[in-house]
């Protein structure tokens, strides 16, 4: 991946969010499935960053949260050598926190070529924060470098963590929250998987996991945090999976072992 692929992705992250503020005081909301929104404006977005995407590159396949192109071709999931690169999009994530006028929403743009994730774009239209990476030149904020904060103590540690929509008192990603809220130092559930990633990448956070999101949720998030020096890895220890993301991500190989031993098992 090269500048101009950053330079794309980045303008239609932009024309993205420009859909979403300017629907943001008046959107029309509905449920895809209990408690799970959708909104005009997640749509709208989705399609203003889809164009910029695919006139930049008609060849290139795209995945995104809406309008029923949630699967990327066969070809990019088998790790084919002529498999064309892959925009994976979240025109909305935080689309909860949108809904209720909160901050901590955003637009998400990653591109998986050659079997891995190697660009990420994520912008913050509330906080004017566009992070990006590109894989082996470091990450950014705003185009200044940030890093992951060297904290290795789960005692000294903010985390935070995503559950699914309509999660239940007795499901393992309750037992997990108290696991964790117990050793930590504070625990957030900040409803953004992508700004987690973010700001653990820019040393807000310390960790951060998630069990049951979906690809275009964490794509952008993994290249950024793994260029601000985070280690990723699936939450029991095992290797990320970019098209199944059930993961840990930690400031420090120590405190990711000690957040992933209290995740495993459960």
């Amino acid at each position: 991946m090269d500048n101009a692929h950053l330079r794309l992705a980045v303008e239609a992250a932009r024309a993205g969010a420009v859909e979403l503020m300017a629907r943001r005081d008046d959107r029309v909301v509905r449920e895809k499935a209990p408690k799970d929104l959708v909104t005009d404006a997640d749509l709208a977005s989705q399609k203003a960053i889809r164009e910029i995407l695919t006139q930049g590159h008609p060849d290139y396949a795209f995945v995104g949260e809406e309008e029923g192109e949630n699967d990327p071709p066969a070809s990019v999931l088998a790790g084919d050598s002529d498999a064309p690169p892959c925009w994976v999009v979240d025109p909305l994530d935080g689309t909860v926190n949108y809904v209720h006028q909160l901050q901590s929403f955003a637009v998400s743009i990653g591109l998986y070529s050659a079997g891995k994730m190697r660009l990420g774009v994520i912008y913050d239209p509330t906080r004017d924060e566009m992070f990006t990476a590109v894989d082996g030149q470091g990450a950014f904020c705003n185009e200044k470098p940030i890093n992951s904060s060297d904290c290795t103590q789960l005692d000294e540690s903010l985390i935070a963590c995503s559950f699914r929509a309509g999660v239940t008192g007795d499901s393992p990603e309750v037992t997990r929250f108290v696991k964790v809220l117990e050793r930590c130092r504070s625990l957030r559930r900040l409803g953004s998987c992508a700004l987690n990633m973010c700001y653990v990448a820019a040393g807000r956070l310390d960790g951060y996991w998630a069990t049951n999101v979906a690809a275009w949720d964490s794509a952008a998030g993994t290249v950024i945090a793994r260029e601000a020096g985070a280690v990723l890895e699936g939450y029991g220890g095992e290797a990320f999976d970019d098209w199944n993301p059930k993961f840990c991500v930690s400031a420090t190989p120590e405190l990711q072992s000690r957040l992933t031993e209290q995740l495993s098992g459960t």
